[in-house]
């Protein structure tokens, strides 16, 4: 049975915690599926811009670019056959990397926020974590955030589940 798994803990080989410091929310989703990506290419299916999602970043732009926040330029969306640290996967910065991890960041003043995509092989398949944790910089990331994370999850089980049922 095909599902996605919901864990507030970090998968023990991670490497999305490194150089973070305190963690003021984290959500972890896996899935499980049979597939021969690598993590780049899994990366770029799972952040592949959807109508809905940019509609919603839109309508976030608008809003907090009023409160000097950063907003992204969908101009700068790369997709690539290789993410190296530096670069821009989709929308978010590599920070991070190694053959079975990718950690994408973006740091403001009301918040700093990692999402890593991790790839777990495994004889029949492959397990798949989704991961994202949050520090929030002043009472404003808790105020942000509050709003967010429904959309956040949403999001992100939105990625799981199109990656899981496509191919």
């Amino acid at each position: 049975m095909k599902c996605i798994e919901k864990s507030n803990v970090v998968p023990a080989d991670s490497i999305i915690l490194n150089g973070f410091g305190k963690i003021d929310y984290c959500d972890s989703y896996r899935i499980e599926k049979q597939t021969d990506d690598n993590v780049d290419a899994i990366v770029t299916q799972l952040f592949k811009p959807r109508k809905w999602v940019d509609c919603l970043m839109k309508i976030r732009n608008s809003i907090v670019k009023l409160f000097g926040l950063k907003t992204g330029d969908k101009n700068q969306q790369n997709e690539s056959l290789y993410y190296p640290a530096g670069s821009k996967a989709i929308y978010f910065t590599v920070i991070d990397r190694n053959d079975k991890e990718i950690v994408v960041a973006e740091d403001d003043k009301h918040l700093n926020f990692r999402t890593s995509v991790l790839i777990d092989r495994k004889k029949q398949s492959s397990e798949i974590f989704l991961t994202t944790v949050v520090q929030y910089n002043n009472m404003w990331g808790r105020i942000y955030f509050l709003p967010v994370k429904p959309f956040h999850k949403l999001i992100i089980k939105s990625f799981l589940k199109r990656y899981l049922y496509d191919k």
